[in-house]
């Protein structure tokens, strides 16, 4: 093996394990500690690396990216490995064209994904690519925190072709137009601007991708021989034929595992064909002992790690085995070795296609299938024939070669041991059942041969249904195939072959059906007869296993539908062909039958988606070079002290059952297991095991409160030692209650399972009317002037992950004689951590040393729930006297700590009807959140759903009563936005109703019923005072204009109009979102502030740095303050025993907090410094006043603190009104003021749908926020487009499914289903808007803040939520051009494909749900799909 250039020691190659993936090996084996491990799964791309090898054959170097997580260590024989280390690094400045991009155009926040999408940008570029080919394949690449626009165009800054983002309209680039001075052109006079304004400022913010594009001189004029990097970099010795590699590399390979703590198998990597059956033949037989055939590892990789399957040989094809790595094509059949990569068939099928259009047909349909099976570096390494055998039911390329009549050829070595023995099996009898299929134990998948359509009338299309576009796993996947012959004047269908995954435990076809359609005419009456027949053949019960069964029955249907659709289409081109061109089609007859009349509209069917100063300029981050060459540090990556030993939870896989004991004597036997430990190992240490309502191990006895509750640790000497011991632990429980175990919120209402501590009751204006208003009959007939118009409903809004792409870590090292304790934590709260600890151990705090250097990502999720995580490696440490690093696994992270919590809203509301609309009246609304077993901080999330739930509307009567409901669910915790936009979100959905109910645009009521300056919300908060602005209506105004919302309105309608089943809809959503934390305590920050006497200063204080760029600000108003650069201010890290006391990092309060506090405490520094600038002159460095201060014993330290004004930032619900409070003040303001202000923001987006399939595409948003005078705009515009991102995440496609009522085939009652990317699927690169603008409001400053900035982290979360809006309304112009009227229905967060297609309500949807609910079409008219809430 090679990595990075160099040839790894035999005595290091030696080492590896067949189980051992190339991640580990990269990671323990050579301490490369640049790729990340972040899902395990291949499911995020942290991991990727890139794999080069020499073709003999064509002289050329292939290089591809992989997941270094799935691809096991030993098949990177005779590679070329480069990881992040490899292309560039920090040290002599050395960094490459790609990694300057990611840094300067702010291509990272948190910078734990990054080394893997720079690796992944690098190996594109390696093949020469360009802008397409990047657009199509970064889809192997997840990012939480920035929202993938600035990666884009980093990513696309390189390309040759990218400057054809930047050409004017005569074709030439402005900037290097001979004629720029005289041109006139639009383009041209506004570059010219730009570039005026740009020379007035040492740096300059570049949001927009054109400019962006324009920077690629600059990026390599350092390096201009940076396309020939992969070929340096590559080692001749294996280039050269005649050197031992290389002639090593053409023997077979056996590798036995002799490693001391982990029982892996052997490894064979034979050479030939002849080899591969033997080893086949030996081991296949009964006596034999079984193995695994590995290509792409991309299935078995899986088995190993979340199956724990372990295999006693593994054997991996050498590429030299030419037949099972081949393409070929001939004139009647296309063959595709059965080892043949995937990516590699994608790109021979195009070639083939251009190189002969005989071939488009058949191979460009294989093509389009591919471009969405998984991610680009699942694809090049995983096989079709592995994909085949593996028998998945929701296989994606199975149904399709099984409906083209696909054959396999299957082999194996005859009885002499030298004769190949071959026999054929049609793909579609291949499926046996549930992962069997028809292939013996000594055969293997030679080839794939796949008949060549015809020339004409013969046609086939593929069709995938996912949760997300890119990199998903299919709901419903289909094949079809359809062939015409023209007879008798019609159009007769000679053949068809539909083939169907996702509908059964298998591949099916069905043969019904197509049984209908053959001898049939090719018309709208026979797909119509073949859709009822559909219908009962692909029936589903109501709870099928996977379910969302209307859904994937509709889907059957629809994907019919839109064949028949695409055969009218493709027909009507032959047709036209052979009249035009009869002499090329001399054995058809002309007249030909006429075509089926499909109008245009119907057509759309079937379409498929597919200065001086420092403060107020766009530093980059300043950990950005570091993100970017993978030298960055998190917890997983420090150097363990020697003798460290790795952890494993125990975790409870039952709920509701009583904790008897767990047995440890199997566990113990666990080669390299160390030491078991729970809740009496807390009691020996003389710590406190309860933490508030929970504990750190569950005591024996007690009962167990959800899946997933920590019950002890094992640690062992290694990894796989420790969570194979932990999987020894046998737990044993004791009888379970025959009480139902509350899960859902619905539950917890019928149980009364409620945190009563949580209950929060407030209420302005008429408390009559708003009792009334229960009682009150909703408004069902038309109404007048003066009338009030009366609604009630319901509205729920979804949990969420967290997906931080680095989970919990934490590493615990005990030093003096195990008295004191060192933690290395990824956390956002520090000194919580350290009590936590420090009560869990029985140590006093301030002999508990907490450090955070960085978190690859929070979100709030590391607020508290990270405490846990270091409190059991923090007792095991101090329990065994040794170091302990304990990360958990992704599956782990998710089920353990908690996700944004669901809400369920019950409301009454009411307008008056007015001369210009309608006017709010009251609104009543109860809150119910999904608080888990645990109250964690569900109070406070809570608290201000309650005072968020006005949006930016005024209700004259309201009354909100919220509380969070006790389930058997892992303790929900903070999240981005804390609450706030579960109670925006209900209070937009019934600002939607009552818009709808009053006949009234839902823009115009909105803009009616906004708070003006002059109001005050309900919890008696001025929105406009001296020193703040109420800006809401007046971005709304902006954004109404600038965007010419009537006109886009037109448009849409009249896009609307003349498309059926493709729609298209907009919304425009407002926010405000309150700046402090809830307990008035919180609202401190401290900072420590060292100036040396070479001038450079550094800080700390109590903030932690999660990507948002708070390191980065604080040295910018140190910076400013001492009047130096950026560059000589520096933040080491966040440490317990530096700044004592600190508050958690969230609220979005941090800037606010710890810039003050440096401010304070240079301000300090700087009134020591005085007497010496008098003395010295204006002209005197920071150095040479430091130095004169230090030699006049001055101290250069200082301590900075900083609270907001005690009147705010706090809120008393049950005070009662004193007895002497003036009567002019606003009701509810004697309670107190929560917040310090608001920030506020408006987005617009439009979004278009599939009707017949649920996908969406984001067309456009457009988003203005009041950030005040941004300290940093460039990282302020990456928070905004990074919480837009997350936001739009949680309201479409983010879906958590627990084992509930609805979910009873997710395992046992209250288990977690969405337990890493595979099934709980976040944005990815082609989610962003096509048109994305973000812009800073501006002359909007905020006194009372640091430089009068604003926090910005969680308020444009909700603007994200403008997405869901607008797929609400382009559903509703479906439901109203099909009804006739528009009226109101309950759009469930999130709006996931299932929700888009089933609300549509047409007549397809309408049968197919009235079929699976028994015929009872009332209920099929307003059913909900299901969802965990």
């Amino acid at each position: 093996m090679y990595v990075n250039g160099n040839r790894v020691p035999d005595d290091i190659t030696e080492k590896a394990r067949s189980n051992q993936t190339l991640l580990s090996f990269l990671r323990d084996g050579l301490n490369l500690k640049g790729s990340k491990l972040g899902c395990a799964e291949g499911g995020c791309g942290a991991c990727t690396v890139m794999i080069s090898k020499y073709d003999v054959e064509s002289g050329e170097l292939k290089h591809i990216a992989v997941n270094a997580c799935l691809m096991p260590a030993l098949a990177a024989d005779g590679c070329h490995v480069t990881t992040i280390e490899g292309i560039g690094s920090v040290k002599d400045d050395n960094l490459h064209p790609i990694q300057k991009a990611m840094v300067e155009m702010h291509g990272s926040q948190c910078g734990f994904c990054t080394p893997g999408i720079v690796v992944a940008i690098y190996s594109l570029y390696a093949n020469n690519c360009n802008t397409k080919a990047i657009e199509e394949h970064m889809d192997g690449n997840l990012c939480r925190c920035t929202g993938y626009r600035p990666i884009w165009d980093a990513a696309r800054s390189l390309c040759d072709d990218a400057e054809e983002l930047v050409r004017g309209p005569c074709g030439t680039s402005c900037r290097e137009c001979p004629e720029r001075d005289i041109c006139e052109q639009d383009c041209n006079v506004e570059d010219k601007e730009k570039v005026t304004a740009d020379e007035d400022e040492q740096k300059v913010i570049v949001t927009s991708s054109k400019d962006k594009m324009a920077m690629k001189k600059s990026l390599i004029a350092s390096s201009p021989d940076w396309a020939d990097h992969p070929k340096k970099l590559f080692p001749s010795d294996i280039i050269d034929a005649s050197s031992a590699d290389s002639l090593a590399l053409k023997k077979p390979l056996m590798v036995v595992d002799n490693a001391e703590f982990h029982g892996a198998g052997t490894w064979f990597k034979p050479t030939t064909l002849v080899g591969l059956l033997k080893l086949l033949k030996e081991f296949g037989n009964p006596v034999g002992g079984g193995y695994k055939i590995v290509v792409g590892n991309t299935e078995v990789g899986i088995e190993t790690r979340f199956k724990h399957s372990v295999y006693p040989r593994l054997i991996y094809p050498g590429d030299s085995v030419e037949s099972i790595f081949q393409v070929s094509a001939s004139t009647n059949k296309i063959v595709f070795g059965g080892c043949t990569p995937l990516s590699f068939i994608q790109h021979e099928a195009e070639r083939l296609s251009k190189n002969d259009p005989i071939f488009t047909r058949t191979l460009m349909p294989i093509h389009d299938m591919l471009r969405w099976f998984a991610s680009t570096q699942i694809r090049n390494v995983a096989c079709l024939g592995g994909n085949l055998v593996t028998a998945s039911p929701i296989s994606d390329m199975n149904p399709m070669l099984a409906s083209m009549g696909a054959n396999l050829v299957l082999s194996k070595l005859g009885e002499d041991d030298r004769t190949i023995v071959s026999r054929t099996v049609l793909v579609s009898d291949f499926f046996l059942r549930y992962r069997t299929v028809d292939i013996q134990t000594s055969e293997f998948l030679e080839r794939i041969e796949v008949p060549v359509l015809a020339k004409v009338f013969e046609y086939v299309k593929p069709f995938k249904q996912a949760r997300r576009r890119e990199d998903d796993i299919s709901i419903v996947t289909s094949g079809m195939r359809i062939k015409l012959v023209p007879k008798d004047g019609k159009f007769i269908i000679e053949h068809a072959a539909l083939a169907f995954g996702g509908m059964a435990p298998k591949t099916v076809m069905a043969v019904k059906t197509a049984k209908v359609l053959i001898g049939s005419e090719f018309n709208r009456e026979t797909f119509a007869k073949a859709s009822e027949c559909l219908m009962e053949e692909m029936k589903l019960p109501e709870k099928v296993p996977g379910g969302q069964a209307a859904f994937r029955m509709t889907l059957t249907n629809s994907f019919l539908y839109k064949f028949f659709l695409s055969v009218v289409v493709e027909l009507k081109d032959d047709v036209e062909g052979i009249e035009g061109n009869h002499s090329a089609f001399p054995d058809i007859s002309l007249p030909l039958p006429s075509i089926p009349i499909v109008d245009e509209a119907e057509l759309s069917g079937a379409k498929t988606f597919i200065t001086p100063d420092s403060v107020g300029k766009p530093f980059t981050h300043q950990s950005g070079p570091l993100h970017c060459t993978g030298e960055a540090t998190y917890i997983d990556d420090i150097n363990a002290p020697s003798g460290t030993l790795h952890a494993s939870l125990i975790l409870a896989r039952e709920c509701g059952v009583i904790f008897d004991k767990f047995e440890t004597e199997r566990a113990l036997k666990t080669p390299g297991v160390v030491g078991i430990y729970g809740s009496d190992t807390i009691s020996l240490l003389k710590g406190e095991n309860r933490q508030g309502d929970e504990s750190v191990f569950l005591p024996i006895g007690e009962t167990i409160g959800h899946i997933g509750q920590v019950l002890g640790i094992v640690v062992g000497e290694s990894l796989e030692s420790a969570e194979m011991g932990a999987r020894a632990v046998a737990i044993k429980y004791g009888t379970s209650s025959n009480e139902k175990v509350p899960v859902s919120i619905e539950d917890a209402i019928a149980s009364k399972s409620f945190y009563e501590s949580t209950r929060y009751d407030l209420t302005r204006g008429d408390l009559s009317a708003l009792q009334s208003l229960k009682e009150l009959e909703d408004t069902t007939s038309d109404t007048k002037v003066g009338d009030l118009v009366k609604i009630s409903g319901t509205f729920r809004s979804g949990a969420q992950e967290h997906f931080y792409l680095e989970t919990m870590s934490t590493l615990a090292v005990p030093t003096e004689g195990d008295t004191n304790l060192t933690i290395f934590a990824s956390t956002q709260a520090a000194s919580h951590t350290q009590e936590y600890i420090a009560s869990a151990t029985g140590t006093p705090m301030s002999k508990v040393v907490v450090r955070t250097k960085r978190m690859g990502g929070g979100f709030g999720g590391k607020e508290t729930r990270n405490c846990f995580v270091s409190a059991s490696a923090a007792v095991a440490a101090k329990a065994i006297s040794r170091p302990v690093l304990l990360t958990l696994p992704r599956d782990v992270d998710m089920l353990t700590t908690g996700h944004r919590h669901c809400f369920l809203s019950k409301y009454h509301a009411s307008a008056r009807m007015t001369e210009d609309g309608a006017k709010l009246e009251s609104m009543q609304i109860d809150l119910y959140a999904n608080g888990g077993w645990g109250v964690d901080l569900s109070g406070p999330i809570v608290s201000r759903a309650c005072l968020h739930v006005d949006g930016v509307y005024n209700f004259p009567n309201i009354q909100v009563e919220g509380v969070a409901c006790k389930t058997a669910q892992a303790p929900h915790t903070a999240f981005r936005g804390f609450g706030g936009p579960q109670g925006i979100a209900a209070c937009e959905h019934v600002m939607d109703h009552l818009a709808v109910a009053c006949k009234i645009p839902k823009e115009s009521f909105r803009r009616y019923n906004m708070y003006d300056e002059s109001n005050t919300t309900h919890f008696g908060m001025a929105l406009s005072q001296s020193n703040r602005k109420w800006h809401v209506p007046s971005i709304w105004d902006r954004m109404t204009s600038e965007l010419n919302l009537s006109q886009r309105r037109q448009d849409i309608d009249e896009f609307n109009a003349k498309n059926k089943w493709v729609k298209r809809g907009a919304a425009l959503t407002p926010t405000k979102f309150g700046i402090a934390f809830g307990a008035h305590f919180m609202n401190q920050g401290g900072a420590l502030v060292h100036l040396y006497t070479d001038g450079t200063v550094l800080v700390t204080h109590g903030g932690t740095e999660m990507g948002q760029g708070l390191h980065t600000k604080v040295c910018q108003v140190a910076a400013q303050a001492f009047g130096i650069s950026v560059e000589q201010v520096y933040i080491n890290d966040t440490s317990t025993d530096k700044v004592a006391n600190q508050i958690a990092t969230a609220a979005s309060m941090s800037t606010d907090l710890y810039g003050m506090c440096t401010l304070d405490a240079c301000r300090q520094i700087l009134a020591r410094l005085k007497p010496y600038r008098e003395k010295c002159g204006s002209e005197a460095s920071l150095k040479d006043l430091a130095h004169a201060a230090f030699f006049d014993r001055v101290d250069l330290s200082a301590h900075g603190f900083y609270a907001p004004d005690k009147s705010m930032c706090h809120f008393d619900v049950n005070k009662p009104k004193p007895d002497n409070y003036p009567d002019d003040k606003p009701e509810n303001s004697w309670k107190g003021q929560p917040f310090n202000y608001f920030t506020q923001g408006v987005a617009y987006s439009e979004v278009e749908i599939d009707v017949l399939t649920g996908n969406h595409r984001t067309l456009r948003a457009d988003v203005v926020v009041d950030v005040g005078s941004s300290i940093n705009p460039a990282i302020d515009i990456g928070q905004i487009e990074g919480a837009f991102f997350q936001g739009m995440g949680w309201s479409t496609i983010e879906e958590i499914v627990y084992s509930d009522d609805d979910h009873t085939w997710c395992g046992k009652r209250s288990n977690l289903f969405t337990q890493g990317p595979g099934t709980y699927k976040i944005p990815a690169f082609n989610d962003q808007p096509e048109i994305f603008n973000v812009s800073l409001l501006e002359d909007a400053e905020n006194p009372i803040a640091v430089h009068s900035s604003k926090a910005v982290g969680e308020p444009p979360f909700f603007l994200g939520t403008t997405v869901f809006y607008a797929i609400k309304d382009a559903v509703s112009s479906f439901r109203k051009k099909a009804s006739g009227r528009e009226s109101y229905f309950e759009f469930r967060m999130p709006g996931t494909s299932e929700r888009i297609r089933m609300q549509c309500n047409d007549e397809l949807g309408i049968k197919v749900k009235t079929a699976m609910l028994g015929g009872d079409e009332k209920a099929a008219g307003s059913y909900q799909p299901s969802g965990s809430y």
